[in-house]
């Protein structure tokens, strides 16, 4: 049997990176299994602050080497901004739990407009602290308005040297209650429109700063704060006009990545826990998982897990090698934190399905993973914000295939600083991909693969034949039926060009396009039955439902990777 992908603490050796990278990686696997399963347990369900993560974080210089870009690293070869090295962090931090990522994450976010910024004092600054072990935070969304950028309540009223006093509260703001800087976004008292957006620097130790209270009742701190005339200096402003606007949305493509490697971590950790539960459990005579239907479930969490990686690794090579001329990564950036998050959801209600009961113990990590996992599709808007972006891409996408070089695997040890020089966040109709289809052609010979590309070809020729007309353009209902199809064909294409690159198992890639195949059938029966669906449109949908190809073979031995889970990892007690 071959290696599981699945990330496993006992054998972890990321040796496709460079040494400092690895030593940290393992470094940070040793501290949570050295540390053990109790006192992550016991932490969680306390709600106790995880300090004593942030203290292992600081004497590493973890968050220090993976998040300042090689230009602020002073020299030093371990600091630099690599996408590549930062997924693999944050899908073990997922592993071990949502809180020690989400602190990770906010700070990425934090550090977004900093490292967006010319501010040169508040780039050395942010150096500073990071060598220092704090972490940061990301001043955005306000209790009114969530994320709304367009309605920001937070008000900068220019002072007598040449800075201003800022007055408002944010809310859900994470690492609020500890952060060394806070990039809050507002706006000028006086300017109107987007002339008038600011983005500074904050300090939450500063005494005109009040920390009002934790939001969330969890280990994690999600802080409301307030400022009360709060002083901007010049030195402290990080971003003025449309340009805060940019950096708003351009941080959020970079951080918000991390989305779909926490959940994998989640779904990884929660698996192991599940099948060794199930399948050393005796119901009515029999292992629970000698019975068809808990193989099925297993079978198909296992294959929806696979194809999470399979796709966000695979999407980490587009960020990697992006530049103004090849923005496909703002595609796969929104298909990761709706898709790849939703599809973790999924994973972990099918083995729910299988433990039962044992998914509410206290003692258990998947009581964790259960409650954890709803999270992260909602925590940068709603999955139908995001598709309603994907479609921004559909017709280029399926219509407009352009020449693009090969884009490779990239592990190398890069500083990926496109990022922070992202430019405008404007004009994604415009941007072009290579064909999807090449990928499909490469893997046609594998029965669920083609049975799937018949469902996506049905997609074009319906969008060619019967395109939504003026009124289901503004039926935003309607219209994220349609773009739950696109976004499986968008899913499926890099799932296929990461299977080349592995050389992926055909039995795991042809039992994903069976799930693949089903999903593409019920999200069909879905358009099908909404109210603003023609009877043109209903008659495709019907036509385009399939069965996957069956193979009781392949089936027998997809069953044989989810039993090898099954006491391959238990974290030390």
């Amino acid at each position: 049997m071959a290696d599981s992908p699945l990330l496993n603490p006992r054998t972890y050796d990321p040796a496709h990176f460079d040494d400092e990278t690895r030593r940290l990686l393992r470094a940070t696997v040793d501290w949570f299994e050295n540390r053990g399963k109790r006192a992550l347990i016991d932490s969680y369900n306390a709600h106790a602050w995880y300090g004593d993560f942030l203290d292992f974080a600081a004497k590493r210089g973890l968050f220090a080497a993976f998040l300042t870009p090689a230009t602020d690293g002073a020299g030093d070869p371990a600091k630099r901004w690599d996408t590549a090295r930062n997924a693999a962090l944050s899908e073990i931090l997922g592993f071990y739990g949502l809180g020690y990522w989400y602190t990770w994450q906010v700070t990425v976010l934090g550090l977004g407009p900093v490292w967006q910024s010319d501010n040169a004092a508040a780039r050395a600054r942010a150096a500073e602290l990071l060598a220092d072990g704090h972490v940061m935070a990301f001043g955005l969304s306000e209790r009114s308005h969530g994320a709304d950028i367009y309605s920001t309540d937070l008000v900068l009223t220019p002072d007598s040297t040449g800075g201003f006093r800022a007055n408002g509260g944010k809310y859900y703001i994470g690492n609020g209650n500890v952060a060394g800087l806070v990039s809050v976004f507002g706006r000028r008292a006086d300017v109107e429109g987007p002339d008038g957006y600011v983005f500074f620097a904050a300090d939450s130790r500063h005494p005109a700063y009040q920390l009002v209270r934790n939001v969330v009742n969890a280990q994690m701190y999600v802080s409301e704060f307030r400022l009360e005339d709060y002083p901007v200096r010049v030195e402290d402003v990080l971003h003025s006009g449309r340009a805060a606007f940019d950096a708003a949305l351009n941080t959020v493509n970079v951080g918000k990545f991390n989305l779909c490697t926490a959940s994998i971590g989640i779904c990884e950790h929660a698996m192991y826990e599940a099948v060794t539960h199930a399948h050393n459990r005796v119901l009515y005579g029999r292992r629970v998982t000698d019975f068809p239907h808990v193989r099925r479930e297993l079978t198909d969490a296992y294959a929806r897990l696979v194809a999470m990686k399979l796709f966000s690794d695979r999407a980490v090579d587009y960020f990697r090698s992006a530049g103004p001329d090849d923005r496909r990564y703002l595609l796969f950036n929104p298909m990761t934190k709706m898709k790849v998050t939703t599809e973790g959801e999924k994973v972990v209600d099918l083995m729910w399905d299988v433990i039962a009961a044992k998914g509410f113990e206290a003692d258990t990590y998947f009581d964790k993973a259960a409650k954890d996992i709803r999270g992260l599709p909602k925590l940068e808007g709603t999955v139908h914000v995001n598709l309603a972006l994907i479609l921004k891409f559909m017709a280029n996408y399926l219509f407009q295939p352009a020449d693009h070089p090969p884009v490779p695997t990239r592990h190398d040890a890069g500083d990926d600083e496109f990022l922070f020089r992202q430019g405008p966040a404007r004009g994604l109709g415009a941007i072009r991909f290579h064909d999807w289809r090449t990928a499909y052609d490469a893997h046609a010979e594998v029965p669920n693969v083609a049975r799937f590309r018949e469902q996506a070809d049905g997609l074009c020729a319906l969008l060619a034949a019967h395109a939504p007309d003026e009124a289901q353009q503004r039926d935003l209902d309607f219209l994220l039926a349609l773009g739950q199809l696109f976004a499986l064909v968008v899913y499926g294409h890099l799932i296929l060009e990461q299977a080349e690159l592995t050389g992926l198992d055909r039995d795991v890639l042809d039992k994903i396009f069976d799930v693949l195949v089903r999903d593409f059938s019920g999200s069909a029966t879905e358009l099908h039955g909404k109210a603003a669906t023609t009877a043109e449109q209903a008659v495709w949908a019907l036509a385009h439902v399939r069965r996957p190809i069956p193979d009781p073979a392949r089936t027998a031995r997809m069953w044989e990777r989810v039993e090898a889970l099954s006491g391959a990892y238990q974290m030390r007690p």
